[in-house]
């Protein structure tokens, strides 16, 4: 019996440097969303006028120092950026199928931009809240397009790898925004945090331009054989990619071409014209909603998106230096970088997690360690006990990188059909949003509401108990299966339209 290649070894073996560029210059998408999430945590007292600097900043005058508003107003602010989210993830999977996956990725920059120009020169709250829910409209769309476009380029054996990318992404923007913001957060140097996601929109746009569509997108919507040229250069001239190219179950090896010719021909982020005879029937959200061969396959990718929020993660990226500083006054802004650099370690390290132990394995690890977590940080801020919300911090935001933080974004491509994933990601993502606009906004009500000292945890706690259960007894395995029809073990993969 023949072993099995090391993880490692393969992975040396199918990232080019050419793979590498196309995965920075794509997962810059989730950078955004991770970094207009957290953007707002530590600079939250001195952007609502909480606390005013004396410091002259070099900004420019005529822009006011703080924008004046009360806990309700800054939820509000805070959670406007998932409503844009929710709209971009409905919309974005119709899109990608439509007009592909790299023309979707560059219309979410042109929201990154905008966005991020509008909340940099907000006077007031109305403003700042159309900046960020402009913003959340790149957003949403790139959480559903990336994950898509970075399963259809990774090698076949590091999916699960490659996969964790655009968590990885997600955390890296965490980081970046909560370091500004501890370095940042007075006078209205906060603009500048704003600012940022701004360039780095237009960095991406340029970058996206040496970025090739996807080749299974191509192979059946547009030329399997341009689909083909784009692949050979992903993987290197010497990798065989006829097993890949034979599983889009199209005729791409008929009149193809040189190596050299690959490289001349069809250039980064051409289009060729639609072929007919290569084109796939694409299955919108409610067909994917009604239909028997799709439905459990969009319960199961919900259910999971669904848990990565009500799980409480989001309260610790959003409001956990607010959460903290009567417990710890002068160390929590510090802790939640810490806690940053933690999420973005755990999940680099994790990542080939998956690929080994299974993807629902890593889900049901990560919502025990987090729901138990919930628990001792809510006892922990109960009874003021300082070691223990500090540790329980730290492992809830461990657990959450070991799988519900990078496995959801990979799921929908292993759970249907190509012709469905466009649909069943929305329908995900868009559950995914609409649970981070509850957290965002409700949390701190909530919390007041509970008496504060951290009881609301006890509610997530309750919730990782409910979804564990669930996705237990609903989510498949997808490690090692060679299809849909091997994932939920049933013949017929997915109904074809006649």
């Amino acid at each position: 019996m023949a072993r099995e290649e090391p993880l490692h070894k393969s992975f040396i073996r199918d990232t080019t440097a050419y793979f590498t560029y196309v995965l920075l210059a794509t997962t810059l998408g989730p950078f955004q969303f991770g970094y207009h999430l957290a953007e707002l945590n530590a600079p939250e007292d001195v952007l609502t006028c909480k606390k005013r600097s004396l410091q002259q900043s070099s900004l420019s005058t005529s822009l006011p120092q703080c924008i004046p508003m009360n806990t309700t107003q800054f939820s509000v602010v805070t959670s406007i950026f998932t409503l844009g989210g929710l709209i971009g993830a409905l919309s974005a999977g119709p899109s990608c199928n439509r007009y592909g996956r790299l023309l979707t990725m560059r219309m979410t920059t042109v929201s990154f931009v905008l966005g991020s120009v509008l909340e940099t020169l907000a006077s007031n709250i109305t403003m700042l809240c159309f900046g960020r829910l402009i913003s959340g409209l790149g957003c949403g769309a790139a959480i559903v397009v990336v994950p898509i476009y970075i399963a259809e380029t990774a090698p076949p054996k590091e999916k699960g790898l490659f996969g964790a990318f655009t968590q990885i992404s997600i955390n890296v923007g965490i980081f970046v925004a909560q370091l500004l913001g501890y370095f940042m957060s007075k006078g209205n140097l906060w603009r500048i945090i704003l600012a940022i996601a701004g360039v780095v929109g237009l960095l991406q746009l340029a970058g996206l331009f040496l970025v090739p569509e996807s080749p299974k997108w191509l192979a059946e919507h547009r030329s399997p054989q341009d689909a083909r040229q784009i692949l050979r250069k992903i993987r290197g001239h010497k990798a065989d990619i006829d097993a890949e190219a034979k599983a889009w179950n199209i005729d791409a090896t008929a009149d193809d071409i040189s190596e050299e010719e690959a490289l001349l021909s069809a250039p980064p982020g051409s289009h060729p014209a639609p072929n007919p005879k290569a084109a796939a029937a694409s299955i919108g959200i409610w067909e994917a909603l009604i239909r028997p061969a799709y439905r459990p396959a969009v319960i199961a990718v919900i259910a999971v998106m669904s848990a990565q929020q009500f799980t409480g993660m989001n309260s610790i990226v959003m409001y956990s230096v607010s959460l903290l500083s009567s417990l710890l006054p002068t160390t929590a802004a510090l802790l939640i970088v810490f806690v940053s650099v933690l999420n973005l370690v755990v999940t680099i390290l994790c990542a080939p997690l998956s690929d080994k132990i299974g993807r629902k394995t890593c889900i049901l690890l990560s919502i025990a360690g987090m729901g138990t977590c919930s628990v001792l940080l809510a006892l922990g801020l109960l009874f003021g006990i300082k070691q223990l919300a500090a540790a329980a911090t730290l492992i809830f935001v461990a657990s959450f990188a070991v799988g519900l933080g990078p496995v959801p974004f990979i799921l929908a491509n292993e759970l249907v059909g190509p012709e469905a994933v466009g649909a069943t990601q929305s329908c995900g993502l868009a559950a995914n949003w609409i649970a981070t606009f509850l957290v965002s906004q409700f949390f701190p009500i909530v919390n007041k509401a509970l008496g504060g000292q951290g009881k609301v945890y006890f509610v997530f706690a309750g919730f990782a108990l409910i979804f564990g259960l669930f996705i237990a007894y609903w989510v498949p395995e997808t490690k090692g299966k060679s299809g849909v029809e091997e994932v939920w073990g049933r013949r017929e993969a997915r109904e074809r339209i006649e």
